[in-house]
């Protein structure tokens, strides 16, 4: 496969740069969520296992509300049903910070997560419709750090506005967030993507599912990285303050190698490419459990964060040459419910290995599912027709 050489700076133009804007505006309050009802609920009845479990419930609609509404996604309303749907996130966000009833909370955190679910899919759909197939890896390479940087940067926000502000802080300025890339959406041009009519069938969207199971199989992998590492921090006799810098250096790599991939092109298709990265994630991840010292695990999480971009770089890449441009949008969408789906299966069995033994196997466990949905997503690759 041929690739334009073409650099990062044919991607600084008007149309790119605000669907950049608008991504950041929609998905920083997605990232700040976790966090942000911990702050709002400690003071309630149940306090952090609340928070857990609401946290729990947002993911399920985000899960539910990406499989199921992004089939519904026209590619030629797709502006104003992204707004509707982020419009609805900022009043169930509200609901939340205004409410101390667990049933209305638990509600409230399911629309939160149901509502906005289509955005990713759809903005993701929309940025390839802006740029020509040349720059295609590139604008996906941009938007995988994009994301990166998001995710490295919530937490500490959310952290400052609730301590210094108000628990409810983080609440107010993911609402003002979610209600701007509402309306900014609006100001995205109409690419190639959105200007062919008619939703996504069902069957044509599914026929992806090996491409499914790698976003599944890498979210595992970042599983691993958040909720098992302050455990296997104290295991082996290491400061618990570590997990902050050692996260936001995660991230932080994982941008970079991003930014890396779309450098240039690189051997094999897409499909080949990820499944390659992916086992190389696994591995830094599985050297997690084996290094008894600071230096040998950051260095391990640094390599993971570096290669497991490239995964999520190019499984977006393998979907859009396996769905016809009128089903980008709900594929997008789909391997989003998917990808969180394989987070929430790694936190089982991760929280199931540590109370059965300790974190060295969550870490093995988490690598075991990576391995098991990388095999089978290969073997189906294998079966399918090109």
């Amino acid at each position: 496969m041929t690739i334009s050489a073409a650099g990062y700076r044919d991607l600084a133009n008007r149309d790119v740069l605000a669907c950049a804007v608008v991504t950041v505006a929609a998905k920083l309050p997605m990232s700040m969520t976790p966090l942000m009802m911990v702050f709002l609920t400690r003071g309630l009845p149940g306090g952090y296992v609340l928070a857990a479990s609401l946290v729990a419930v947002y993911v399920l609609g985000e899960v539910l509300g990406a499989a199921l509404l992004g089939l519904f996604l026209d590619p030629s309303r797709m502006r104003g049903q992204l707004s509707i749907g982020l419009v609805v996130g900022a009043a169930a966000f509200t609901t939340l910070a205004l409410t101390q009833n667990v049933t209305v909370l638990a509600i409230a955190a399911f629309v939160a997560g149901a509502g906005p679910s289509t955005t990713p899919g759809g903005l993701r759909a929309m940025l390839l419709g802006l740029v020509p197939d040349a720059l295609v890896p590139k604008a996906m390479g941009f938007d995988a750090m994009i994301t990166q940087v998001v995710w490295a940067v919530a937490p500490a926000l959310v952290t400052v506005l609730a301590l210094s502000v108000d628990h409810r802080a983080p609440v107010v300025v993911s609402v003002s967030l979610i209600v701007v890339a509402a309306w900014l959406v609006f100001i995205l041009p109409r690419g190639h993507v959105t200007s062919r009519s008619g939703t996504a069938k069902p069957r044509v969207v599914a026929s992806a599912w090996p491409i499914y199971l790698v976003s599944a199989a890498a979210l595992a992998q970042l599983a691993v990285a958040e909720l098992v590492l302050p455990a296997l921090l104290e295991h082996r006799g290491i400061g618990i303050g570590w997990i902050g810098p050692l996260l936001m250096g995660f991230a932080a790599c994982s941008a970079l190698g991003a930014v890396l991939y779309g450098l240039r092109p690189w051997p094999g298709t897409f499909r080949t490419q990820g499944l390659v990265l992916l086992v190389v994630t696994a591995t830094c991840v599985g050297a997690l459990a084996l290094f008894p010292n600071l230096p040998g695990i950051a260095g391990a999480l640094l390599a993971a964060g570096l290669f497991q971009s490239g995964v999520l770089v190019t499984r977006s890449l393998a979907l859009r040459e396996r769905l016809p441009i009128g089903a980008h949008a709900a594929g997008f969408s789909m391997m989003y419910a998917v990808t969180g789906a394989g987070y929430g299966l790694t936190a089982v069995v991760a929280a199931w290995a540590m109370d059965a033994g300790n974190p060295v196997w969550a870490v093995f466990g988490g690598v075991a599912v990576t391995l098991v949905l990388t095999a089978v997503s290969a073997a189906a690759e294998r079966r399918q027709p090109r």
